[in-house]
């Protein structure tokens, strides 16, 4: 078959969309038949629970976006080059195209793809799309890489973010399809066991939902974001999290929204873009410094003695929302429930396992990774190490946030507490029992318990953890 009528792969990856998608785009407008393809690799199989079920879920809704196109989702699972390989082999396909990806496992992945599938002589080209901007093309006035947050705000903030392109208006298909796995055959959510239906109704899955999501924020939301997104009983957030970590929606499509709300008077609107940058900020140090996925950013926090015996009683009173202090406890078991979990929480049950229980923060990436639909390689490492204070831009060793007094300013009338604490309540809200039909049977929790004392006290912890500290040099 000619290269001028030989089929490209297109390799979906965490892009589930057509719209705003290059990588597509550049298919469609090659001229030659494009046949979808996803791969159940050995990088989704390392998927935790929660992650690699949601990630089927977006998989499926890509499969009928793609249907209703007139074209369909090739499902293959196994290793990548040799599925692509393969498929190359079964179609004659010229070419394969994908979205980058920047977390060192994938890129080691792409990078070997790349020039195998190039040596093979078939074109193999990445596309941008995850990000707003390539982290190679972010510098510091030296011609560096930032290690601190508000100077690349600064310097991103007024850079040109080229519109978001519309999806294909066609998806040119080829005379025949391989043949393709079925998604059940998969069972990407078995280890989800019975909390999978718990969560389910919290999910907002698909380019659809995703779009749907980001209007009503922007109509209704933002323009009191400041002040909300830190109430966690209140809706204040976008909750885009979910959709921006499988690629249900672009960044560019983000960003730009932000913006017309900003010139909108809506003035919020640039926390908004703020956030949108802390997640290219996370994205620019994994591609920079990819240790910080895995080791302490800070080096000279590898000899601090953290705790990393996750079968101690306190490591298992905090994952089961049981700490007896109320603003942990809450956070946890809003993540059982919803799959996510309200940010504010994020940071006070992070900052309670690392500095008052004086655990690894890899103890608590691994849970979350476990635990969150919205679980992102890069925003998860750098939210655990900037909680634990070996991250870059992190929160100072010596602040050790108060899970009570935090509880007091931004939750004053324990409406979050309420929502997600059953015990000792005598009409526990849907979702607090909810929690313990979506926890392990072998756990033995149930709401009639009595709420426990906290297992370390927010003074004694603080105390506990500053004494820690001293005896070390930073």
């Amino acid at each position: 078959m000619g290269n001028d009528t030989a089929p490209v792969l297109m390799w979906f990856r965490r892009d589930l969309r057509l719209g705003d998608h290059p990588a597509l785009v550049a298919a469609c407008e090659s001229g030659r038949p494009v046949i979808p393809v996803f791969i159940h690799d050995e990088v989704v199989e390392r998927h935790g629970a929660a992650p690699k079920w949601r990630l089927g879920l977006g998989v499926a809704k890509l499969a009928k976006a793609l249907q209703e196109k007139g074209s369909r989702l090739i499902l293959r699972r196994g290793n990548a080059l040799q599925v692509l390989r393969d498929l190359i082999s079964e179609t004659g396909a010229g070419a394969v195209y994908w979205s980058r990806l920047y977390d060192p496992e994938a890129k080691e992945r792409d990078t070997d793809i790349k020039s195998v599938l190039k040596d093979d002589g078939i074109d193999a080209q990445s596309f941008a799309g995850h990000l707003l901007f390539e982290p190679w093309t972010v510098e510091t006035k030296t011609g560096g890489f930032y290690k601190v947050y508000t100077p690349m705000w600064r310097m991103v903030k007024d850079r040109d973010v080229p519109s978001d392109i519309s999806a294909p208006g066609r998806i040119p298909a080829p005379e025949s399809w391989p043949k393709s796995d079925a998604l059940d055959d998969w069972q990407m959510g078995a280890a989800m066991q019975r909390g999978a239906e718990i969560v389910l109704p919290h999910t907002n899955v698909g380019e659809a939902a995703a779009s749907s999501r980001l209007g009503n924020f922007i109509s209704n939301w933002v323009a009191d974001y400041n002040t909300n997104r830190d109430l966690p009983a209140v809706k204040g957030t976008s909750g885009l999290s979910e959709n921006l970590t499988y690629g249900e929606i672009s960044p560019r499509r983000c960003w730009h929204a932000g913006m017309r709300a900003l010139h909108e008077g809506k003035d919020d609107a640039e926390v908004f873009l703020k956030e949108l940058v802390w997640r290219e900020f996370a994205y620019h140090l994994v591609h920079h410094t990819p240790r910080i996925v895995s080791d302490n950013w800070k080096e000279d926090w590898d000899a601090f003695p953290w705790n990393e015996d996750e079968r101690k009683a306190e490591v298992k009173a905090w994952k089961q929302g049981r700490t007896g202090i109320e603003f942990v406890d809450a956070a946890m078991r809003e993540m059982y429930v919803t799959g996510t979990m309200h940010n504010r929480g994020r940071m006070i049950v992070a900052s309670y396992l690392t500095k008052h229980l004086l655990c690894h923060w890899k103890i608590g990436l691994n849970w979350f990774e476990d635990c969150l639909i919205d679980w992102d390689p890069a925003s998860n490492a750098m939210g655990w190490q900037w909680s634990a204070g070996s991250g870059p831009d992190a929160t100072p060793y010596f602040r050790v946030f108060n899970p009570v007094t935090q509880l007091d300013k931004f939750d004053k009338n324990r409406d979050y507490i309420g929502a997600w604490i059953a015990e000792g309540r005598s009409n526990p809200s849907k979702t607090a029992l909810s929690y313990f039909d979506a926890i392990p049977q072998h756990w033995g929790m149930a709401s009639s318990d009595s709420y426990p004392s906290p297992i370390v006290p927010p003074d004694e912890g603080r105390k506990r953890a500053l004494e820690a500290y001293e005896n070390r040099d930073f």
